[in-house]
Parts: C-alpha cells; sequence; structure tokens
C-alpha cells in the first residue's frame, strides 16, 4: 500500500510541475511517466487518461493551497486588513522562489488552467471555478469581520471579495508575462483599496 501510495504521489507530483511550468496540453502522459519514473501500466492504475490525473492535480495543489499560504494568509489571529497584506506577500514569495530556480516565473496553476481549458472543457472549468469560489470564501469572511469590527466601511462583501480575488490572479498573470514577480509587489497592496458599493 506504501508503494502504491508513493507511486501515485510521484505521478502527481511530476504532472504538477510539468503543468504548472509549461501547459497541459504542452506535456504528455509518456513524459509524465519518464519523470515520476514509472511504467505506463502504473500510471492507468491510477488514472484512467490525462485528462483524470489534470483532475487530480487540482485538488492537490488546492488542498496545499488551502493549508499552506492561503491558511497562513487568513490566519483568523490576524487582524482581517493585516490578512490582504500578508496574502500579497505571501503569492509574492512563492513566486519569487519559483522564479529563482526556474528562471521564469510560473504564474497560478488555477489561473493558467483556466486560461487555457475554460473554454475547452466544462467539466474542468467548474473544478476551477470550486476552487476561486473557495479562495473568494475567504476574502469574503475576512470583508465581513473587518466591516463588523469597523476596520472598513459597510460594502457589499461579497462582490468585493470577488473582485479582489480577481485583482490578486490578474496581476500575477501581468507579473507571469513580464517574468517579474516584483509586479506583485508594487501593485498587490492597491487591493486593499477595491470595494464595491452595497445597492440600495
Amino acid at each position: 500500500m506504501h508503494l502504491e501510495t508513493d507511486t501515485r504521489t510521484r505521478i502527481l507530483a511530476t504532472a504538477r510541475e510539468m503543468f504548472h511550468g509549461r501547459s497541459y496540453a504542452d506535456v504528455g502522459i509518456q513524459e509524465i511517466c519518464e519523470g515520476a519514473k514509472v511504467q505506463k501500466g502504473s500510471f492507468y492504475h491510477f488514472f484512467p487518461s490525462k485528462h483524470s490525473l489534470a483532475m487530480a492535480v487540482i485538488d492537490d495543489m488546492a488542498d496545499d493551497w488551502a493549508h499552506g499560504f492561503v491558511a497562513e494568509a487568513f490566519d483568523p489571529s490576524l487582524p482581517p486588513v493585516e490578512r490582504l497584506d500578508y496574502l500579497v506577500d505571501a503569492a509574492y514569495y512563492w513566486q519569487k522562489a519559483a522564479t529563482d530556480i526556474e528562471g521564469r516565473m510560473p504564474g497560478c496553476l488555477f489561473g493558467n488552467l483556466a486560461l487555457e481549458m475554460s473554454t475547452r472543457d466544462d467539466v474542468m472549468r467548474a473544478k476551477l471555478n470550486a476552487v476561486f469560489d473557495r479562495a473568494r470564501d475567504k476574502f469574503r469572511a475576512t470583508l465581513d469581520e473587518a466591516v463588523q469590527a469597523g476596520a472598513l466601511a459597510a460594502m457589499d462583501t461579497e462582490a468585493t471579495a470577488s473582485a479582489m480575488l480577481a485583482y490578486l490572479e490578474g496581476i500575477i498573470l501581468l507579473a507571469k508575462t513580464r517574468n517579474d514577480p516584483d509586479v506583485i509587489l508594487v501593485l498587490g497592496p492597491a487591493i486593499k483599496t477595491l470595494r464595491i458599493e452595497l445597492n440600495h
């Protein structure tokens, strides 16, 4: 059982790195098998297709994301507005570390896949949308808390949360296009200025 778990983990980790560093379409099953040092038979034992592997990669990355820097950034012990600063810093250092190692900025795996696949694959689009919805909910809970504490004026917290998520994904995309993580550091703090007014 341990050997099976290790094999599946290697396939997932290899695919995740390749999808993130390049693209879903650019990576083939044979290449993933070679990178993970497994036979194709082992691959198909765990994943019936590259598509099913990609869905598992999204789940795996979302789990790491939720329990890694997102959980740290949205730590309830931090004042609500400080969580937004922490999130921007975490996104910057994550992308900076990857750029220092690879020589190019990988961007957000979810954003990359959304751009590549959303018009071609409704199942993957729905899976990615669910990941973004969970991130939006973290923003919304933080904004609700900030409004209740009087740290921010009343606003449409759901719409503002969506705007903040879109802004963060947008600056990561821009930084990737320029291959410069410092774009996140310079533009990121403006996320706190976003607000969508309540409709009365």
